[in-house]
């Protein structure tokens, strides 16, 4: 059977290293499967931590790049490679009182719990414009450190909880280690990829998604309600050698063997 025709990838931790360069192996993995696949890249970072995790180490070329989807925020934005230039398909921003409200929730919150940190790497608060994020100890925070704040993921959840009671018309959901999103309703990796085949012509049956968070509690786990098959992984060096196996042998079947459901 031949191989998938798009393969989707979650970013951090998946691809890279929590907000990390691409490393070296998977660079070299990901120009291989360039030339087999078209592939996507979804995550809830905005298009600046696209461009220095993904794209700054990856030496592909601009037929290689064509065949390259980028998803920043969960899909809410979608960038293609066209004319040597990334541009977008596009772009579904929140509005400055969804912003306002979103940020004002999120920061009363996390105040209210004592989950505003004195010592952060980076802003807190980022207007991504089609996504509020909250970050508990700064976008650039060391993994030993996001790993320390909350290992229970309590925090999280408490406070993803309390800012969804303050704004209900908009999505809060669980981001990262440290962070949790706020978009419009209904917004998540879901969308995203469900926009990509309506953008892109290509179906969900004929897509495979790798992510490092496919478990319940995971912001990969929504793609799975639309039956894609889905490969997990657990860290980018899982991913690497999942890749290199992909493109020695781009079989369906052995590609599902592991598939989570």
């Amino acid at each position: 059977m031949s191989g998938f025709e798009l393969v989707a990838f979650d970013l951090d931790d998946t691809l890279a290293p929590s907000k990390s360069p691409l490393p070296d192996r998977m660079a070299k993995a990901m120009e291989a499967l360039l030339d087999v696949a078209q592939v996507c890249v979804i995550s809830g970072g905005q298009f600046g931590q696209f461009e220095s995790q993904l794209l700054e180490n990856l030496h592909a070329t601009d037929q290689q790049l064509s065949r390259l989807h980028l998803m920043p925020t969960c899909g809410t934005r979608y960038m293609v490679y066209t004319n040597g230039a990334w541009q977008d398909v596009y772009a579904r921003n929140l509005t400055q009182d969804e912003r306002d409200r979103a940020l004002a929730a999120v920061e009363d919150e996390a105040r209210r719990r004592n989950l505003w940190e004195e010592q952060t790497w980076g802003p807190i608060l980022e207007d991504r414009g089609s996504q509020i994020t909250f970050s508990a100890l700064g976008q650039q925070a060391p993994l030993e450190a996001k790993k320390a704040w909350d290992p229970s993921g309590s925090k999280k959840k408490e406070l993803r909880a309390a800012v969804a009671k303050r704004i209900p018309d908009l999505e809060v959901r669980s981001g990262g280690s440290t962070s949790v999103d706020i978009t419009r309703r209904g917004i998540d990796k879901a969308y995203g990829i469900e926009e990509l085949s309506k953008q892109t012509g290509i179906a969900i049956k004929d897509m495979l998604f790798v992510g490092d968070r496919l478990d319940e509690d995971g912001n990969d786990y929504p793609v799975l309600r639309l039956g894609i098959a889905a490969h997990p992984v657990t860290d980018w060096e899982d991913t690497a050698a999942f890749i290199e196996s992909y493109c020695g042998q781009p079989s369906r079947e052995v590609l599902t063997v592991g598939q989570a459901s």
